[in-house]
């Protein structure tokens, strides 16, 4: 009985252990979830239930990547193991449509993702982000590639990004951070989408006092100066849920 005991409080202590050493490296990962599997590490080890646990805190890395590049108007595609696209966002269909590729389907899109970087030498890591820079129509993009286990399963993610792709706040939290009322709000995305303070006030049927008395609200608020300023912190707000 004793040896059974002590047996027993092997076992939960290797356990216990292997559950520290997988939260440190979670902590300590910082840019990238990189978690370590110990399952060889002894027999008593529960497989299915560690890799479960590390495809699931990858998956969810994953969806924070992607839908990151979805807020900010990117198109990004979800490439298996054989470089063929499983998942993809509406960005990356206009992105590729805007180089004249078809882009309704998986197999259209991976067809034309081998076209757009046909010249250009690049090698999707599994796990990895890749950028895909698109300068104008025509010419070769500029790759940039980020390592680390990021994505599941042997799967890669690229982003495609387009200086035609274009993004937008989310109005509820321009108006939870600034405190901006509803007409303010709708200026600043109107604005974001590179519109003149005059245009917008014809389209409302506003004076100009009218707009330049809230474009003057919208910088007292947003502590900017210039609508230059305002609309660069509205890009990178652009990125918030």
């Amino acid at each position: 009985m004793r040896n059974l005991l002590a047996s027993e409080a092997t076992r939960v202590g290797v356990e216990a252990m292997t559950l520290i050493d997988r939260h440190n490296d979670v902590a300590a990962g910082s840019q990238y979830i990189v978690l370590r599997n110990t399952r060889n590490a002894r027999s008593t080890q529960l497989p299915d239930r560690s890799d479960a646990r590390i495809g699931g805190a990858r998956r969810r890395s994953l969806e924070s990547i992607t839908g990151m590049l979805d807020r900010i108007g990117c198109g990004y595609l979800v490439l298996d193991r054989d470089r063929k696209v499983i998942e993809w966002n509406g960005a990356a269909q206009d992105t590729l449509e805007r180089q004249g590729e078809a882009a309704e389907t998986a197999s259209e899109l991976s067809a034309g993702l081998r076209r757009l970087v046909a010249n250009v030498p690049v090698h999707f890591q599994p796990g990895s982000l890749s950028w895909v820079v698109i300068r104008s129509r025509g010419d070769r993009p500029v790759i940039l590639n980020e390592t680390g286990v990021i994505a599941p399963d042997g799967t890669s993610i690229v982003a495609l990004l387009d200086r035609e792709n274009t993004s937008a706040a989310n109005p509820q939290t321009l108006q939870r951070m600034f405190g901006l009322t509803s007409a303010e709000t709708q200026l600043a995305l109107r604005l974001a989408q590179g519109d003149a303070p005059l245009e917008i006030a014809r389209s409302w049927r506003l004076s100009r006092t009218t707009i330049r008395s809230q474009l003057a609200s919208l910088f007292a608020k947003t502590e900017t100066k210039r609508q230059a300023e305002l609309v660069a912190l509205l890009g990178r707000i652009s990125v918030l849920p």
